[in-house]
């Protein structure tokens, strides 16, 4: 029986992954800060076969909270096998450029409490020798876009930190996965206009689940995302300031 915990685990990506492996009859431990939506999404993943469901709030912002909260997980779930974090925002980058504070806020909500998270649950993971602690970047984060930089610079913070966390839990058996999607439909992303690019929670969350399965390093989803960053990525400097990304 496999026992996870998920952070963020309102957001629709995470609800969705959470259904299955709520399907596998998995034992769930879930945070977020909506403790009305976090009791709903409990009752509905029992309903689908999970065996047991705890649940714990928090800010991720209050850092001061992070032990307290992992300790109620640690103590249901007596072991963890997968770990996923998953909270975030979508910035508007506008008000990123005309507020310190806003972009500071913004910076902190979707980079620094993931690397503090990730930092107190290292240890945990690193005690029981096994375990795969999954992290959702993005692709934001590959390259700095005049659209998004403040949200890509918090992602490429994460996907940075998270390779040198699985180059150092790699020698006690610990997998990390940094997880980066494309363009989502969900709630977060209701006012963009959806195209052939866009994907469901659904789909990105098995592609979740099958990626912590084998214990991957890295995953793009969908998959198409990681030629379509690869070139991104080496337009050459003089080029990219001209175009619009």
């Amino acid at each position: 029986m496999l026992n996870v915990l998920i952070i963020g685990a309102t957001s629709a990506i995470a609800e969705a992954t959470a259904r299955c492996y709520a399907a596998r009859g998995a034992r769930l431990f879930l945070v977020a800060r909506d403790a009305t939506r976090l009791a709903d999404i409990a009752a509905d993943l029992r309903i689908r076969g999970a065996i047991d469901v705890g649940q714990a709030t928090l800010d991720v912002n209050r850092f001061d909270a992070h032990a307290g909260v992992l300790d109620q997980a640690w103590q249901l779930l007596q072991s963890v096998d997968v770990v996923l974090i998953a909270h975030g925002t979508l910035p508007d980058q506008g008000a990123c450029e005309s507020s310190v504070k806003t972009a500071l806020t913004e910076f902190a909500t979707n980079g620094t409490s993931t690397i503090a998270l990730m930092t107190a649950l290292a240890p945990r993971l690193e005690a029981q020798r096994c375990g795969v602690l999954a992290i959702i970047s993005s692709v934001a984060g590959d390259r700095g876009r005049q659209s998004n930089y403040l949200y890509g610079a918090a992602k490429a913070a994460v996907s940075t930190f998270a390779s040198g966390m699985r180059q150092r839990l790699a020698k006690v058996g610990v997998s990390v996965l940094t997880i980066k999607p494309g363009f989502v439909d969900t709630p977060m992303t209701r006012d963009f206009r959806k195209g052939a690019l866009w994907a469901t929670p659904d789909a990105v969350a098995r592609g979740i689940v099958h990626a912590a399965d084998r214990s991957r390093s890295v995953v793009y989803l969908p998959w198409f995302w990681w030629p379509i960053m690869l070139i991104i990525r080496h337009i050459p400097e003089f080029i990219f300031k001209r175009i619009r990304l």
